[in-house]
């Protein structure tokens, strides 16, 4: 009788492990998702500022070849493929 008691319990502690992950997992996932949106809101107004600042807009440009690793990335804002600028550095005369 302890026994199966005991495998009742513990089949409960299991089924309630499971819920508490998948809570802990439906928060990360709108945490995720209100991180990706705050990104896209801030980009948005940082890239209509740089419509509207040459000043601003040079040194956006500047930020993002420093910043951007990426090939595909840097392509999004016309920017050289990292491998490119490079040759083309020390390619160039000094």
């Amino acid at each position: 009788m302890a026994h199966a008691k005991l495998k009742v319990l513990k089949e409960k502690h299991a089924a309630l492990i499971a819920r508490i992950k998948q809570e802990e997992n439906k928060v990360r996932a709108k945490e995720r998702k209100s991180d990706t949106r705050r990104k896209i809101l801030a980009g948005a107004a940082v890239l209509e500022w740089a419509k509207r600042d040459n000043e601003f807009s040079s040194r956006l440009i500047t930020e993002l070849k420093a910043f951007l690793a990426r090939d595909d990335d840097r392509a999004l804002f016309s920017l050289p493929p990292l491998g490119a600028r490079e040759d083309n550095q020390r390619s160039s005369p000094k």
